[in-house]
């Protein structure tokens, strides 16, 4: 069965971003299992943030688990990227991501990366790939001693250009020697670079490790002009049995944002009330 998730962001460099709930972790998690989601996708600003023993009671208190956590402050905040010209720089970015690791392992949780990829164009486009997959390499393997995979989100050109599309992931996975490495997919990426979702879903297979459920528009699934119903079906039709995480806006606030989710999940998804 795919489980529910909700996105909750402590960055405050990131206000703005598409994360549905913001700031208060407790008040958060609370929201979230009272409205029946199995999991929250944390998105910390470092690893130090985060109280381990608190966030134990919390997700215990409120039924939850933590679907991942994700890496982008390493960028939005520190400027950190894995793809940067200065060596120094690009392992920072690596050790940055494997604290987030270290933080997600014991909680059974993979990290994301996805903004800290960055971009070519200050390096060659080789160099820049070769950096990139020598990092992934790494960090691939140094996520498997917590028996989780590293999950690698393509997004959409005007974000990255590493890789756009779920083809162009699994090109860049082909060419890993770990075996760690799997794809988030991110319907709201999707929806510009796909020419047919289902079908880049249906492609993807095995290589799927995350959706990201969110409509066209980055707004809550339902507020926008996706059709979920090919979409779920091609998720079954693959066997996926992750976690469709709200990665979406706030609108027209959290509190809503993540009710509205939690019933098209409910719709699409088929899990009872």
């Amino acid at each position: 069965m795919i489980s529910s998730a909700v996105t909750i962001s402590l960055v405050p460099e990131a206000r703005g971003g598409p994360f549905v709930f913001w700031d208060d972790l407790p008040a958060a998690c609370r929201k979230a299992g009272a409205l029946g989601y199995d999991a929250v996708e944390i998105f910390p600003p470092g690893p130090e943030a985060i109280d381990v023993p608190a966030l134990r009671d919390l997700l215990d208190a409120n039924h939850l688990k933590v679907a991942a956590f994700g890496t982008g402050a390493g960028w939005v905040k520190h400027k950190l990227h894995l793809v940067l010209p200065d060596a120094s720089q690009r392992e920072k970015a690596r050790e940055f991501i494997r604290s987030i690791i270290d933080l997600a392992g014991p909680f059974q949780a993979p990290a994301i990366i996805g903004s800290m990829q960055g971009r070519w164009g200050d390096l060659p486009r080789n160099d820049a790939m070769g950096y990139f997959a020598d990092a992934l390499n790494d960090l691939g393997e140094h996520a498997k001693q917590y028996g989780v995979p590293l999950i690698y989100e393509p997004l959409n050109r005007y974000e990255t250009n590493m890789a756009n599309t779920v083809e162009a992931g699994i090109a860049l996975l082909d060419t890993l020697s770990t075996k760690n490495v799997t794809l988030l997919a991110d319907l709201f990426h999707m929806n510009i670079e796909e020419a047919d979702i289902a079908a880049a879903l249906k492609a993807g297979g095995k290589h799927i490790g995350h959706v990201h459920f969110v409509d066209s528009n980055r707004r809550p699934a339902g507020c926008g002009h996706l059709n979920f119903i090919p979409i779920a079906a091609a998720l079954q039709e693959i066997g996926y049995k992750g976690y469709a995480s709200a990665e979406a806006f706030p609108y027209p606030d959290s509190d809503q944002a993540a009710k509205s989710t939690i019933e098209a999940y409910r719709k699409y998804f088929g899990q009872a009330v």
